[in-house]
């Protein structure tokens, strides 16, 4: 059961193998320096794998930077002509 947790997403430990490019940290160093090892993932976009008696139980990623508000919504919105004119059909309401 995979779930996505307010930007944790949660995956189970069988789900879980080691971080790419090798790098492990046990739980109990985890634990003592998590705020570094954050920092440090942060900083190099590499992911680190944690274990627990040697087992990965854990894998923490980089977050990917919010894309920027201003002009995401650009091309997506059509002009229609003048929205403010009267229609020239007959509405039923009118009748």
């Amino acid at each position: 059961m995979v779930g996505d947790h307010g930007g944790v997403t949660i995956v189970p430990a069988s789900q879980v193998g080691p971080a790419p490019d090798g790098a492990e940290i046990g739980a109990g160093r985890f634990k003592a320096v998590c705020l570094q090892v954050l920092d440090e993932v942060a900083a190099t976009r590499r992911p680190v794998t944690i274990t627990k008696r040697g087992r990965p139980v854990a894998r923490l990623v980089p977050v990917d930077p919010p894309a920027p508000p201003f002009g995401a919504l650009a091309g997506t919105v059509g002009e229609y002509g003048d929205l403010v004119a009267p229609v020239d059909d007959e509405w039923d309401a009118l009748r």
